[in-house]
């Protein structure tokens, strides 16, 4: 049969900026969130809806992007270039975005809510047009910072839950002693740590001492431009490395592996660019043999779900950070809850494309503000 697809043509996008309050704050070795604030963009076409959010934070301090800065180049540059255009394909799409140095993140929003739309279109689900294969994905938990007892309690709730893995943060000061008390308390569980570039080489002998602890992984222990020094402590250490804010490209990921600076891949799709980038990273570290999984970034049920959809991939063989909404937000923004059952996540299927849905009224009323981008 001959396909008569003609593309799809964005007649019009709209932009938030959303803060979605946290039930608690959440505290890593270089910030302190009680609010999820995020810009949230709708591609619009006949009829049909595309939705995808950005995971840049207010100010720098994960990756270099900020939300004002998005926010400009996406209102002033990328969406006067596609609104009003067609496009036959997300591949079409990215030729668009492709000339722009870095800004991936904001790249990625874009890439992303027209793959939801483009999927809406076809009458697909997100998972088949992105060559998933599972029904439902592994999931852990992510633990913030806090105290030994508040962190043990919190262990115990995620274990009850039925959890596959529990991920600390940790900083300087707050390892060891933790990591000791959990593996009392806790000598079985899947435990691995987060230490969001808070060690340097000069931190080596802590690092190796966390080899007692029958860790997974230690993820991202180093600087974020530093993939050279987190060879030689991969080198210097039994417990495996993970990288997360260094693997920014399918380039990075190959250097790091094939350098030995890592064993296991974070793919988080906001921070790639997209899911053409995110796919061509879970491939290449299929092809050293590297596990991977979807890390997190407190998204609300729209990010959550595209991270599910990409987490139903062949090669995410690790639990990833999509736990529960219910564990973060009182209220979500979308109407279908993304809840976890036994460690394990549902692919959202209400439908084509992401499978979920916007609860308008709820949207609104989180909602900073607006904009809308016509021809």
């Amino acid at each position: 049969m001959t396909s008569h697809f003609q593309g799809i043509k964005i007649v019009e996008a709209e932009l938030r900026v959303v803060s979605l309050p946290l039930i608690s704050p959440f505290i890593v070795s270089n910030q302190t969130m009680t609010d999820k604030v995020f810009p949230l963009l709708i591609l619009r076409a006949d009829g049909v809806e595309g939705y995808a959010e950005a995971v840049m934070d207010p100010f720098p301090d994960y990756l270099e992007e900020t939300i004002p800065g998005a926010m400009a180049f996406l209102r002033d540059l990328i969406l006067p270039q596609i609104v009003g255009k067609s496009f036959s394909s997300p591949a079409e799409l990215n030729q668009l975005l492709a000339p722009w140095r870095g800004h991936r993140m904001s790249k990625a929003v874009v890439e992303m809510a027209f793959w939801d739309l483009w999927c809406k279109t076809l009458g697909v689900p997100l998972k088949a047009a992105l060559g998933g294969v599972r029904d439902a994905v592994p999931v852990g938990v992510s633990i913030g910072i806090a105290s030994i007892s508040e962190t043990l309690d919190r262990i115990a709730v995620a274990q009850q839950a039925g959890y596959k893995r529990t991920k600390l943060k940790i900083a300087q000061g707050h390892d060891l002693a933790l990591l000791e008390a959990v593996r009392s308390k806790f000598p079985d569980i899947k435990l691995t740590v987060d230490a969001n570039t808070a060690y340097g080489l000069a931190d080596l002998a802590t690092l190796r001492a966390m080899d007692a602890f029958q860790l997974d992984y230690i993820e991202q222990p180093l600087a974020v431009d530093d993939i050279h020094d987190h060879a030689i402590v991969q080198r210097s250490i039994e417990t495996a490395i993970c990288l997360d804010e260094s693997i920014r490209t399918p380039a990075d990921c190959r250097k790091a592996l094939a350098s030995e600076a890592a064993r296991v891949i974070n793919i988080k799709v906001g921070r790639v660019g997209g899911y053409e980038a995110a796919r061509a990273i879970h491939d290449v570290s299929a092809a050293f043999g590297a596990p991977v999984w979807c890390g997190g970034m407190l998204e609300s049920g729209i990010g959550r779900a595209h991270n599910i959809h990409l987490a139903s991939l062949p090669n995410f063989t690790k639990p990833g950070d999509t736990s529960s909404s219910i564990r973060y937000f009182k209220r979500d923004i979308i109407n279908e809850p993304l809840e976890a059952k036994d460690g394990m996540m549902p692919v959202p299927m209400h439908g084509a494309g992401l499978g979920v849905t916007l609860d308008w009224a709820f949207l609104d009323a989180v909602t900073q503000s607006k904009e809308r981008i016509a021809p």
